[in-house]
């Protein structure tokens, strides 16, 4: 990487600028600086801590870890291990998915705060020469020449930069400014549903997670961080405003009536400040790239909170996106035909998920939130419960989706500890 400044505008050269320090981005600047090609990757905030990020590891992420010779050290950052999902749905409590049976070395979800799993991908990948975290960099605006993006314009503390680059990659959420800035069209799948997130402490009494606590009308799933619980209420979309004017004391009573043994504690929520809104949403674009720009994770395809498995598809981006293009980053460049390869292989299990999530929002969650209709157990789930051996089934969508990526880019070497 050069930087050639000038007084006003600071100017780097990469063969890669990944914009977005998330999963996506931070695991494709590793994995290319692994291949050892240069990578810059541009993070708008100053470090990773921020609350209510997703933060399951699934099988197939714990699989891609144990390629890369990193599982043993990656499992001794905090976790927990979830080897089923049950749900309680009115008084009963079903067993959803069973990972035990999956074909990978870790038959379980590991629950692990999204900051540090994004800071055990940063110390190995500055391992590497060529991998350049900017921290407090935000990527504002695309360079255009010709019709074809050759870098990205951005500011951090120090002021404005210019980042020349043979590949701009955006990995800067569901709302991409760098798609926002090249026009790419975005289908909106649509979504019934929000979702608040709090932290309501947990006693060693407490019964142990669940994926989900579902009665007519309410819906809260409930994740175990040792001493407290993290909290999603899912709610009917917009709904937000009204249940503030009903006031904290009848949302305490909901949550209450879902799992009563927060009753003692419901009352640390003191002030809806303490609440965060994730507006969700269900989008794809349908067309990820142009000349010179590729869009992967979260940027190219926004899901549901259904089944955890955002982080997933956005890291199984990023592993296709190196094993495709890192062999031509290193000879040259990545030309549209190449992007167009990474689009091609992984619009196949978006789609797919998508459309479960858009069927399970349409048929369970949408009549749950109305409280119109008699709560009825899903189907799958009584087949589950009389057939067991059908929790192999959600288990395998969940925990490794519809086309696992696998670790192909060869390590550059040497690697040095910086």
């Amino acid at each position: 990487m050069s930087s050639p400044t000038s007084s006003d505008v600071e100017r780097i050269t990469t063969k890669c600028c990944i914009v977005g320090g998330g999963p996506a981005g931070m695991m494709l600047g590793f994995l290319l600086a692994r291949a050892g090609i240069d990578a810059v990757v541009l993070e708008k905030h100053g470090d990773f801590l921020r609350d209510f990020r997703g933060d399951t590891i699934h099988p197939s992420t714990l699989q891609v870890m144990h390629e890369l010779g990193l599982l043993e050290e990656f499992l001794k950052r905090p976790h927990n291990e979830v080897r089923q999902l049950d749900a309680q749905i009115g008084d009963e409590l079903i067993t959803i998915a069973d990972f035990s049976h999956l074909p990978t070395v870790c038959k379980f979800i590991a629950f692990m705060p999204q900051w540090d799993f994004l800071n055990f991908v940063a110390e190995h990948g500055k391992r590497y020469p060529t991998f350049h975290l900017m921290m407090e960099t935000e990527g504002l605006d695309l360079i255009d020449e010709q019709g074809r993006v050759v870098g990205v314009r951005a500011r951090n503390s120090h002021g404005p930069l210019e980042i020349r680059a043979g590949l701009v990659v955006a990995t800067d959420g569901r709302h991409s400014t760098m798609r926002a800035r090249a026009g790419f069209e975005v289908i909106d799948l649509g979504a019934p549903m929000d979702v608040l997130w709090m932290r309501i402490s947990r006693k060693p009494s407490d019964p142990g997670q669940t994926f989900g606590h579902v009665e007519a009308g309410r819906f809260l799933i409930l994740l175990d961080r040792d001493d407290y619980w993290q909290c999603a209420f899912v709610i009917r979309k917009d709904s937000f405003e009204e249940y503030k004017r009903r006031g904290l004391e009848a949302f305490h009573r909901e949550i209450v009536e879902l799992a009563p043994y927060l009753e003692d504690r419901v009352g640390e929520l003191t002030d809806w400040k303490q609440i965060s809104l994730l507006s969700v949403k269900v989008d794809r674009l349908r067309t990820w790239c142009c000349a010179g720009l590729l869009c992967i994770g979260d940027s190219a395809h926004a899901m549901s909170p259904i089944g955890g498995v955002g982080i997933n598809l956005a890291l199984q981006d990023a592993i296709a996106a190196a094993n495709l293009l890192a062999p031509r980053l290193r000879t040259g460049g990545a030309n549209l035909h190449a992007l167009r390869e990474v689009q091609r292989r992984r619009e196949f299990p978006t789609r797919m998920i998508q459309g479960l999530q858009i069927f399970i929002q349409n048929r369970f969650i949408s009549p749950v939130l109305s409280g119109n209709q008699r709560l009825q157990t899903p189907l799958l789930a009584r087949l589950t419960r009389r057939w067991p051996i059908l929790r192999r089934i959600p288990a395998r969508v969940i925990g490794m989706g519809f086309r696992p990526e696998h670790i192909h880019t060869p390590e550059a070497s040497p690697a040095h500890d910086s």
